[in-house]
């Protein structure tokens, strides 16, 4: 497993896309993205808790956001990336829940702009996440949870293979409501069959 200084960002590059992690200085594209598709992203994720002011239109809390990511980091328990195109911001790819021993494990959740949907986009940074775990953290188990009408996303796992484990009833709170998700998931096992195909349609 190839060490990393989990002390410095990190940069991951693909075919057309870059992944780094978010910083302050990104709200204002941050900020424009995630106003102008709210509609878009706010019934796929997770209430924001009362009381807390929220990151899409407050610069504090965004600011804040960036540096819990960063804490995750350095701590190896999560690796989060903005999704930039020719230096416009057009999503975000989260690795989080990353467990070591015997499990090895770590879920990735994903979203694109609207704008943006249907280019291929998040299909490249999957496999670009799930290349940096296998490859360089060295993780087993990469899980992906989806709502079973939310398909767009349903599309990702199916363009590029990724197994079905079946419905886990009202898995997570999602708009205010406790949501079923598909699972799904691919093993470091199943990444040496078929990663270097994955790589070559979508990153090489």
């Amino acid at each position: 497993m190839a060490l990393l200084r989990t002390t410095v960002p990190i940069e991951l590059v693909g075919r057309r896309l870059v992944l780094r992690p978010l910083d302050a200085g990104d709200f204002d594209r941050w900020t424009e993205v995630r106003t102008r598709a709210a509609g878009w992203l706010r019934k796929w994720e997770p209430s924001i808790p009362a009381g807390h002011a929220d990151p899409s239109t407050d610069r504090r809390a965004f600011a804040s956001r960036c540096a819990a990511r960063d804490r995750e980091r350095q701590l190896g328990t999560g690796y989060g990336f903005g999704m930039f195109c020719e230096r416009a911001l057009v999503g975000e790819i989260n690795l989080s829940s990353i467990q070591r021993g015997p499990f090895q494990s770590c879920y990735v959740g994903y979203w694109v702009d609207e704008k943006h949907a249907g280019k291929g986009f998040t299909p490249e940074a999957v496999v670009m996440v799930m290349r940096f775990a296998f490859e360089e953290l060295g993780l087993h188990r990469v899980q992906v949870a989806i709502i079973p009408r939310n398909a767009p996303s349903r599309r990702v796992m199916a363009k590029l293979g990724i197994r079905e484990e079946g419905v886990a009833t009202r898995y997570l709170e999602i708009n205010g409501t406790w949501e079923d998700h598909v699972r799904h998931a691919i093993t470091a096992e199943e990444w040496a069959e078929r990663g270097s195909a994955l790589l070559d349609e979508w990153i090489r």
